[in-house]
């Protein structure tokens, strides 16, 4: 896809509405661009003051720059304060707080960080799988509370070869979630919207059918009104009381109720999960079962992972400020993830 238009050095104005985390990606930024920074403003408890003003500023932003977690979605509304605007730039793969459709209409161009997290996101995913199975979190909090010289050995933990593994969304992060676990010895397949001709893996058109041929379900689908709960009740029971899942996608991908339910009930045997439903936070249920592995939403951060983003989100605003592609365009409807 084609950026807009070239913009002269003098309009290079850049919203950003990127919560302070890495001084050297603002940094960079400010180094090249004119950066109107909400997080840093005196108006950071008014959003709507905050764009107004932008808005109506000399040189209004011709680009934004949002996080991926959704703290502040990219909708009608939104749009309709900044009219400026002509690229929206989000810090994460997924896309679901961006209504693509209006912004296809009103000629604004989405891109998102691309395969920047893709290793890291998968190293993480296998990560929470080899703690739950192998009871590794479990076994270090049975050591440190001094239980080990008191009540003898730990509970027993599963192999990770031979497991039969089914991955819901076989992108850039499921493709590298597949590599790790067959070099592991896993058996892996997979559904996603169609059928990926490059790859080894057996396919499956519905999850369901998915969850019946695997022990293990890993979530690495873009959530949309397609995926969203496409990991439910049905999908639960199709996997079974030895089943586990792991969950590296949006929170919303899974019936966060039921898993917990599923969890209580003993009707699967463990979970590993990154998201949420409702970040921050999660269900205090899953906080004294030993079967579940939680981590605050972080399989994307890695000190090499923020440096790349940094390269990256500069890289895709020069493109669209000389009027070039951009490196990581995401279309109305696109598969992500």
């Amino acid at each position: 896809m084609m950026a807009s238009r070239g913009e002269p050095p003098a309009t290079k104005v850049v919203l950003l509405l990127v919560p302070h985390k890495d001084a050297s990606f603002h940094a960079a930024l400010r180094e090249r661009f004119r950066v109107l920074d909400f997080f840093a403003s005196s108006e950071r408890s008014q959003l709507p003051a905050f764009l107004g003003a932008a808005a109506a500023a000399p040189e209004p932003p011709r680009a934004a720059i949002v996080v991926g977690a959704g703290l502040i979605p990219v909708d009608a509304a939104f749009l309709d304060a900044v009219p400026s605007l002509r690229c929206v730039m989000c810090l994460a793969a997924g896309v679901d707080f961006i209504d693509l459709d209006e912004c296809a209409r009103r000629g604004v161009v989405v891109a998102n960080s691309g395969s920047v997290f893709s290793a890291d996101v998968a190293d993480h995913a296998v990560g929470l799988l080899i703690d739950v199975l192998r009871r590794v979190s479990a076994a270090e909090r049975f050591v440190r509370r001094g239980l080990w010289p008191v009540q003898g050995g730990h509970p027993l933990g599963s192999k990770i070869g031979g497991r039969r593994v089914g991955i819901i969304g076989l992108g850039n992060i499921g493709s590298q979630i597949a590599k790790r676990l067959q070099a592991l010895g896993c058996i892996v397949c997979y559904n996603s919207r169609t059928p990926k001709d490059s790859v080894p893996y057996r396919y499956f058109t519905n999850v369901h059918d998915l969850a019946v041929e695997s022990d293990v379900l890993v979530v690495a689908c873009a959530l949309n009104k397609a995926t969203r709960h496409i990991v439910g009740k049905d999908v639960l029971e199709a996997l079974g009381k030895d089943g586990v899942v792991v969950n590296i996608g949006r929170g919303a991908n899974v019936d966060q109720a039921e898993l917990v339910r599923a969890l209580k009930e003993g009707r699967i045997a463990g979970a590993g999960l990154d998201v949420f439903e409702n970040e921050p936070g999660a269900p205090g249920e899953l906080f004294c079962m030993d079967n579940v592995v939680m981590t605050p939403h972080v399989a994307v951060f890695t000190a090499e992972s923020m440096s790349d983003l940094r390269d990256h989100v500069v890289a895709n605003l020069e493109a669209f400020f000389s009027g070039q592609p951009l490196l990581t365009p995401v279309l109305p409807h696109s598969p992500v993830n």
